[in-house]
């Protein structure tokens, strides 16, 4: 990969990290080519810190690292595009981003947050949730609900009440959670499923 470094005065070039799963931009930092060589050698990704005149890992204080996955430079060859996996916050602030949570729309964070009751809920006595009480029913109950969702989406989707069928499409991807969890698997072991698929 060719890196145009004299673009700037200063030799650093700017270097964008997103999020390898959710695609979510991290941040921006910036990188010499030492940055860069020590980013792919180490697998966290490190700038140049200009403020500090060293080279910087991110994480290196806070253990917030970035685990490297991939480079890019663009057209011009004087940005990079990092694909990073993040261990923790990004931000000084305890946010995800640098830019804030509240800038940024990121419906499966609510899809995790949902797992994680469903999870709770697992072990819980029959009597104090619905998803408890299908968890003590056992593995048959759950996978019969799914088949019984998945039916009645069907039937929702041949007529035109947009409500029920977005109605109906939860009640299944619930109940699929639910599953997943019974099994003992979350939905990201899926989505990697279907990465792994993706790919050429």
């Amino acid at each position: 990969m060719n890196i145009n470094f004299t673009k700037y005065a200063d030799g650093l070039v700017p270097a964008i990290v997103q999020d390898a799963n959710t695609k979510k931009v991290l941040m921006l930092g910036f990188m010499n080519q030492a940055a860069v060589d020590t980013t792919i050698a180490t697998q966290k990704v490190t700038f140049f810190s200009r403020s500090k005149n060293r080279l910087w890992t991110k994480g290196e204080e806070s253990g917030n690292f970035l685990q490297y996955s991939s480079m890019a430079a663009d057209c011009d060859q004087d940005t990079l595009l990092i694909q990073a996996n993040p261990v923790g916050p990004v931000c000084h602030t305890g946010s995800d981003t640098c830019w804030g949570e509240e800038n940024i729309e990121n419906n499966t964070a609510f899809l995790k947050q949902l797992e994680q009751v469903i999870a709770q809920r697992k072990t819980a006595a029959p009597e104090s949730s619905y998803v408890a009480s299908l968890f003590a029913k056992g593995i048959n109950k759950i996978a019969q609900k799914v088949g019984e969702e998945a039916v009645e989406l069907v039937i929702e989707s041949k007529d035109n009440n947009k409500q029920l069928f977005l109605d109906e499409s939860a009640d299944l991807l619930f109940h699929y959670l639910i599953l997943l969890q019974a099994k003992g698997f979350e939905l990201a072991d899926v989505v990697k499923v279907l990465e792994q698929r993706h790919k050429p």
